[in-house]
């Protein structure tokens, strides 16, 4: 298959520039798609330039939009931190009570005979803690 070293070393350039390709690929479309400047046209006219221009295509968008790339990745961390820390919150199910309202119901439950004094206590103490 490969006559001598060079054009083994040429095979691995060319699988190389394949690789990368294929990477920068998902980026530009992942950036194209997570784009909310961009509207449908201005979607579909990056979509089809990089597909029928690969190289050059993503190129361009390189130059023309990879600034924005960044802060437009930033942004969606953002955002999924943000879902992820409602989403802790919501299933701990101790974020929406606060430290009053544990002593509240601690002293309810004191008052009903159901807990101790040092039960109380010791829930008022980590309600405050």
């Amino acid at each position: 298959m490969f006559d001598d070293n060079g054009s083994f070393l040429l095979a691995m350039l060319e699988f190389f520039l394949f690789f990368a390709w294929i990477m920068i690929l998902f980026w530009v479309f992942g950036d194209i798609f997570r784009s909310r400047d961009l509207g449908g046209g201005g979607k579909t006219f990056w979509v089809l330039f990089v597909i029928l221009l690969p190289w050059l295509g993503v190129l361009v968008y390189l130059l023309v939009r990879g600034k924005g790339m960044h802060e437009r990745q930033l942004e969606q961390a953002k955002e999924l931190q943000a879902a992820q820390v409602e989403y802790i919150k919501s299933v701990a199910g101790s974020g929406g009570t606060s430290a009053s309202d544990q002593i509240a119901s601690a002293k309810s439950l004191l008052d009903s005979g159901a807990i101790t004094q040092a039960e109380f206590d010791a829930l008022k103490a980590k309600a405050l803690a």
